[in-house]
């Protein structure tokens, strides 16, 4: 048999004794190959009837990606067998052992039987439910890659900070195989996209191109900042009822989540406005699509009106005219504008309409100010 060509990937698997590697990195650094080869070469080796589920978001993907790489491999070393190859199940047999690749749209192989070793491919296409899923159905070790492209992620807040995890970063440099014009394409990228460079060059966490809103995080709402308006937004049982306050001062826009919980009946909204101690006179402008409950919160002596319709990217362009600060404390609301972002069309480009899901505080915050700054003479409050 020839020889394994391998780089600082392969060696991370051998000496890792973490339940879980993440192996973040940029673009040809040769994370997902030389997974495979210790896959093939090492584990599949050193183990007898364990089960290897090999995963990444969609079929296709899997099916031009990882799944394709793994053949090629197992073809150029002669050890590929037509008789332990189940095409129809996506299946291979290697020296006893079982090698699956599935994906997120077979929902059916990821709750069903329970496997040794799971390697997610591109970790970052997948949601947490996802990775919950699949965790609880991994008995013994789980291996992440991805290019780190998204600013936030739970890999970042939920895998990487546990103590069952070792971490490594490689880039382009650390693959001593790769032919120079790709190299040289790679290194174009310092000249053209500072953002794709750091990404896909360094190996670092990118800033999300879709992310609707950029924002700083503040300990407090500053002395000098005015109070603009409270918005409210309703929910129930999924969604939850949202009370955000927020400020002005100079070109800053400062938010502050008073309310994020699911389960409030009107009666409970009035008794935590009550709670929060708010002054009855000030204005609290609501979801339009809610009347009814609008007038019972009147009803309760607060100063409940039906915010304007309007195009709901009027109001984020309102929003992105200020430098946006959030305090600290609204924790729900930071995560929402980590995960707010634009629908891409099917060729990977944005449109301008946001995704309807992490919106429920920042719903709140687009009624707490279209009612003013859309005024055309909202004099100290005028949009720059």
């Amino acid at each position: 048999m020839k020889e394994i060509n391998t780089n600082k990937v392969y060696k991370h698997l051998q000496k890792s004794k973490k339940k879980i590697l993440v192996e973040q990195g940029g673009t040809r650094s040769g994370k997902t190959y030389n997974i495979l080869l210790w896959l093939i070469f090492n584990y599949s080796v050193n183990n007898k009837k364990k089960t290897v589920t090999i995963v990444r978001k969609t079929f296709p993907a899997v099916r031009s990606t990882v799944m394709r790489d793994f053949f090629e491999i197992l073809r150029s070393y002669d050890l590929y067998r037509e008789e332990l190859h189940h095409k129809s199940t996506h299946e291979y047999f290697l020296n006893g052992n079982r090698f699956e690749f599935i994906s997120l749209d077979q929902p059916t192989k990821i709750r069903g039987r329970k496997r040794e070793l799971l390697f997610i491919n591109e970790a970052n296409e997948l949601n947490y439910e996802d990775w919950q899923q699949l965790l609880f159905r991994t008995t013994e070790k789980i291996i992440l890659d991805y290019n780190p492209s998204d600013e936030y992620h739970w890999i970042y807040d939920k895998v990487l900070v546990r103590d069952d995890v070792e971490f490594y970063q490689t880039t382009y440099k650390d693959n001593p195989f790769l032919e120079q014009t790709l190299i040289d394409e790679i290194e174009r990228l310092q000249s053209i996209d500072d953002n794709y460079w750091r990404v896909y060059g360094l190996g670092e966490r990118g800033a999300s191109r879709s992310l609707v809103f950029k924002f700083q995080t503040t300990p407090n709402i500053p002395f000098e900042a005015k109070l603009i308006g409270r918005g409210l937004d309703f929910g129930y049982s999924n969604d939850s009822t949202s009370l955000v306050e927020t400020y002005i001062e100079g070109d800053n826009m400062y938010c502050k989540e008073l309310i994020y919980r699911t389960g409030m009946t009107n009666q409970d909204i009035g008794n935590e406005l009550k709670r929060l101690g708010l002054d009855r006179r000030d204005e609290i402008w609501c979801d339009s699509a809610e009347p009814k409950s609008i007038e019972e919160i009147h009803r309760m002596g607060f100063n409940a009106k039906k915010t304007i319709k309007g195009s709901i990217n009027i109001g984020i362009d309102m929003i992105r005219r200020y430098r946006l600060y959030v305090t600290e404390d609204s924790v729900n609301m930071i995560k929402e504008l980590r995960n707010y972002k634009y629908i891409e069309d099917k060729n990977g480009q944005l449109t301008n309409k946001p995704i309807d899901a992490f919106n429920h505080s920042l719903d709140a915050l687009r009624y707490s100010i279209v009612n003013k700054l859309g005024k055309p003479n909202f004099g100290k409050y005028a949009i720059r």
